[in-house]
């Protein structure tokens, strides 16, 4: 599930159960592009292997 105003960076990958969502993703959550996301992040930007909150939101 993907929420409203949610950006996915080219070539980045979303590991299975994870969710981009309200919930543990907040709406406007940002994944850089060519992330490995393996883990719930709040509101904020993503990014590194695996994705980590480089700034809150």
């Amino acid at each position: 599930m993907i929420e409203d105003d949610v950006f996915v960076g080219t070539g980045a990958l979303v590991m299975k159960g994870v969710p981009i969502c309200g919930g543990p993703i907040g709406g406007g959550a940002v994944v850089g592009a060519g992330s490995v996301k393996t883990q719930d992040v709040p509101r904020a930007v993503g990014a590194g292997n695996p994705a980590m909150v480089m700034r809150e939101l």
